[in-house]
């Protein structure tokens, strides 16, 4: 890809390092410009070998590993390739997995031989055997808090033991554990040793056998290519192949583990040794890019000794390989012809597919896509749709932007430079800035889905690939779906009739915080992160919004009084009032003194109230001390303005106050140091009778904190909308990527100072920015790795066949993957859930089609006569068309109505012109009055 036409003849390596460098100006990009010796190496920490012959990548081997050189040697032919890495005798992992430490509070400690550790039932510990873990915040058992680290015993999912506690005091209550993370050492054989005692980190255990052929086959390989002046075997040449298979037999007979070889595997390894396929190109780029990373920083386990992958089930159906079919032609395609051929090559380049998403796997994918041909025929084509525009965030993992490029449109951008790369895809790429949805199915409609052959999301959200399913669910076509998260990655292919959809399985939800835990006993510093992001929207934003709709909704507060209860009115009122009479700032100097104010309001007196109501000694009625874990005991605290993160939060403040009245705000710390110091704070005392919601279930009635006429004084104080003619507030929509607008400063400052109140420990502004804008890591190592994945199922896609000899489900592979274990599994999609229907088995996959808009007693009618069965009832979407509650008179009339006059009589709406089918849901039952599942009904009612 960073070849183009112009450049053949000239040297690769030349040609290919300024346009690497133009990826990220502070990473220095050399060539070296003479035969690669041994010696040269001694400047790096790390090498890596790729096309190179054996007996030199031996030789380097040999250097690196006598030199405590990290070496990575890594090789592809067509769908087989491999990796090695020997990182030396004694390379230092410092992080084995790149998981945060675990942590959990405690219940108790027992004073024992085996000093078992009880944890608190809310969550499991989750630690293993030989874990290391130290403690704080114990009281009573002290002499644990900040111990050396103690190796635990696992006796339970809440309970291990830490080794002998007799001597220590009697543990009294509250406490956490800490994880403490333990580097580990590892010892790496040399490549020459590794040839002949092999250990091999299994990537799919469907093919147990096949890393110990492969083994022998890649050095037959190099054995040949020895032998014939540093040419490999012809692309399907019979002679070739038989002596590749002969090399691996003399090969196999000298190795003390022999392996039992397969003919059949070692000829389709010597049929593709010139293969050149970007999608394996990408797994293993990205798989060695990972392993060069830590090789440099020792985060994360490396890969010791060789890994093994092939992708033999992305052969066509029915491929039979001839010589003369996978002979190259002189076209940038030889690599992929050498092992697919050229009629399957024509059906890559005819073929028609929907990318959804132009991000980091948006445009991972369209740079394989160009690069193995992907509509370059006379009837392909690729639609990219993604309604962002690029920032500089995206520029560290989104490969085809440039920093010149922050600012565009992200699919106009990606489908320009991919053209570069393959002009042979120019005008072939349609792009869009539309996003899918129920909104936009006069865009992607009946007639652009019936165009396609298939859909790749390239989605960051579950809610857009759950109708992308849909839609591809009910036009039937297969759908690619993948995603990542950190060195974590997983694919999964949706094939009609043949897998499951994409929605038949979900994750669990996300377990909620409490409201009760985030407003008055948060315990973790996320919770008091979410209470500041919660607060950033209640101080900046929706006070504004309320705002701008009293000024310009007539009849805004009769609205507003339709609210659920008191509590929420008077809020809502109360908002307004404030923002246009009691805190209207005139200057900046007022906004300083409103955000001092809330200071006081939130992190002394509401604390103050708290620990009025529920004191340090307050025992339950059962006898427990109320300030038990998971309780903390807060502290109210004390405005300082020496202290950098009080500073922090009126500076934050202040200036987004500022910017909700268009006011000019200010940075300088000193002058805001000085006037929020000087600011008037009204005294405060606790009260009684305020209630505080202690448990989640606890009902919680806000109507009682509400005194008889407070909503009637509140209205009648409410400013005339008409004298502030022209007025609107600029709400804070919160946006975690501008560094300059406090958004995140703010929601770090004041979840800070709550975790201060209560104990815990403060987050710094990046944790605090990932947790708040719910930032999902990326990195580009696994983004290229999944990326080949799907682009190896969509091989499988296109070759799969039709009428009697397509491909079965075990050829398709749904893949998951951790680049920090390393960790490769991979399995055959989950065929669909099938019920009966009519006798016949029907999936998801299956509707009842009718091909003209009938009558609703048409409709009954051919149900009765073509499966025997008795329709109950009938809905489309929420709107139920028929059911046997209808009045007799309704439903005789309804009866005589088409079926899509009943959806718009019944539903008040007209169907839109582009569609074509309406769905409809069916109730029914037999002849012996059991309920019948119908699968999906679909009319047509227009042409």
């Amino acid at each position: 890809f960073f070849l183009h036409s112009e450049d053949v003849g000239k040297p690769r390596a030349q040609v290919s390092a300024p346009r690497l460098a133009e990826l990220n100006q502070y990473v220095p990009v050399s060539v070296l410009d003479k035969e690669l010796a041994p010696e040269d190496l001694a400047l790096f920490k790390c090498v890596v070998v790729t096309d190179l012959p054996l007996h030199k990548k031996l030789e380097l081997g040999d250097y690196a590993h006598q030199n405590n050189i990290c070496f990575i040697s890594t090789e592809i032919r067509g769908l087989f390739g491999y990796t090695f890495n020997d990182f030396g005798k004694q390379f230092v992992v410092e992080d084995t997995t790149g998981e945060e430490p675990l942590s959990g509070m405690l219940a108790g400690i027992e004073q024992s031989a085996e000093g078992i550790v009880t944890c608190l039932d809310e969550t499991r510990h989750g630690l293993e055997d030989g874990q290391l873990v130290t403690f704080n915040e114990i009281q009573g058992m002290t002499e644990l808090n900040g111990c050396e680290p103690r190796r635990v015993k696992v006796l339970g999912p809440y309970t291990f033991s830490i080794g002998d506690t007799s001597s220590l005091s009697a543990y009294v209550r509250g406490g956490l554990f800490q994880q403490v993370k333990e580097p580990s050492r590892v010892a790496f054989a040399s490549f020459r040793d590794a040839l002949q005692a092999p250990e091999f980190l299994f990537s799919d255990f469907a093919k147990f056998d096949r890393p110990a052929q492969l083994h022998v086959g890649f050095q037959a390989l190099h054995a040949f290519s020895a032998a014939h002046d540093g040419k490999l075997p012809r692309p399907g040449n019979d002679e070739d192949a038989a002596e590749v298979l002969r090399l691996a037999n003399e090969i196999n007979d000298k190795c003390e583990q022999k392996a039992e070889l397969d003919a059949e595997l070692l000829k389709k390894l010597s049929y593709q040794a010139t293969g050149d396929l970007s999608p394996m190109v990408a797994v293993f780029g990205g798989l060695v890019a990972q392993e060069v990373l830590k090789a440099c920083t020792g985060k994360f386990m490396p890969i010791n000794n060789f890994m093994y992958f092939d992708a033999l089930e992305c052969l066509p159906i029915g491929f039979e390989p001839s010589e003369a079919d996978l002979a190259p032609i002189g076209s940038r395609y030889d690599g992929q012809i050498a092992v697919f051929g050229r009629k399957f090559q024509e059906q890559i380049a005819n073929y028609r597919e929907f990318l959804v998403g132009s991000g980091a796997i948006g445009c991972e994918m369209l740079k394989n896509w160009a690069m193995m041909g992907i509509a370059s025929g006379p009837k392909g084509v690729i639609h990219i749709t993604d309604m962002d525009t690029i920032e500089k965030s995206n520029l560290n993992r989104q490969f085809l932007f440039r920093s010149s490029d922050v600012g565009k449109l992200k699919s106009e951008t990606a489908a320009a430079a991919v053209v570069k790369m393959n002009p042979d895809i120019d005008g072939k790429i349609v792009t869009h800035q539309d996003r899918v949805g129920n909104d936009t199915e006069s865009v992607y409609n009946d007639a652009f889905f019936m165009a396609l052959d298939g859909v790749t999301n390239a989605l960051d959200n579950v809610e857009a690939r759950q109708y992308m399913d849909r839609r591809c669910m009910f036009y039937r076509k297969p759908l690619l779906e993948s995603g990542t998260l950190g060195t974590k990655g997983n694919t999964q292919v949706v094939v009609p009739y043949l897998t499951e959809t994409y929605s038949a399985s979900r994750d669990p939800p996300e377990a909620s915080i409490p409201m009760c835990t985030l407003k008055n006993f948060p315990n973790a510093i996320e919770h008091t992160i979410q209470w500041a992001r919660d607060l950033f929207a209640g101080l900046f934003t929706q006070p504004a919004e309320n705002v701008n709709a009293y000024l310009s909704t007539p009849n805004y507060v009769q609205t507003a009084l339709e609210q659920s209860n008191e509590s929420s009115k008077i809020e809502t009122l109360t908002s307004i009032r404030d923002c246009l009479v009691t805190d209207k700032p005139l200057a900046f100097d007022d906004c300083i003194a409103w955000a001092r104010r809330r200071f006081e309001e939130l992190y002394n007196n509401t604390i103050r109230q708290l620990l009025f109501n529920f004191p340090k000694d307050t025992i339950t009625s059962s006898g427990q001390p109320f300030w038990s874990p998971p309780k903390r005991a807060p502290d109210a605290i004390v405005f300082d303005p020496s202290n950098d993160i009080h500073v922090d939060f009126v500076v934050a403040a202040a200036n987004l106050y500022a910017f909700n009245f268009g006011l000019k705000g200010s940075r300088d710390r000193d002058y805001i140091k000085a006037a929020a110091a000087a600011a008037t704070v009204p005294e405060f005392a606790p009260k009684s009778g305020v209630k505080i919601q202690v448990n989640e279930n606890e009902n919680n009635n806000a109507e009682a904190d509400v005194e008889s006429g407070e909503l009637d004084e509140l209205i009648a104080s409410m400013p005339d909308p008409s004298s502030f003619a022209g007025v609107r507030l600029s709400p804070a929509d919160f946006e975690k990527d501008d560094d300059s607008n406090f958004h995140i400063d703010f929601v770090t400052a004041a979840s800070n100072l709550r975790a201060t109140n209560y104990g815990i420990t403060v987050a710094d502004r990046s944790r605090t920015k990932k947790i708040a804008g719910k930032i999902i890591p990326a990195i580009a190592t696994t983004t290229s790795l999944v990326t080949g994945l799907v682009c190896l199922e969509l091989y499988k896609v296109i070759g799969a066949g039709s009428g009697d000899n397509t491909r079965k489900i075990d050829d398709y592979k749904n893949g998951f993957v951790n680049l920090a274990l390393p960790f490769f599994a991979f399995s055959e999609p989950i065929a669909p859930l099938k019920q009966k229907f009519a006798g016949r088995d029907v999936s998801d996959w299956d509707s009842v089609d009718i091909e003209k808009d009938i009558t609703l007693q048409e409709f009954i009618d051919y149900f009765a006569n073509e499966f025997k069965l008795e329709v109950s009832m009938i809905s489309s979407g929420v709107t139920l068309l028929y059911s046997p509650m209808l009045a007799k008179k309704k439903a005789e009339a309804r009866k005589a109505m088409k079926m899509s006059e009943v959806v718009v009589e019944v539903s008040k709406k007209e169907i839109p012109e582009h569609v074509k089918w309406i769905t409809l849901v069916v109730c029914c039952y037999d002849e012996d009055d059991e309920d019948v599942d119908a699968p999906e009904v679909r009319i047509r009612v227009r042409d």
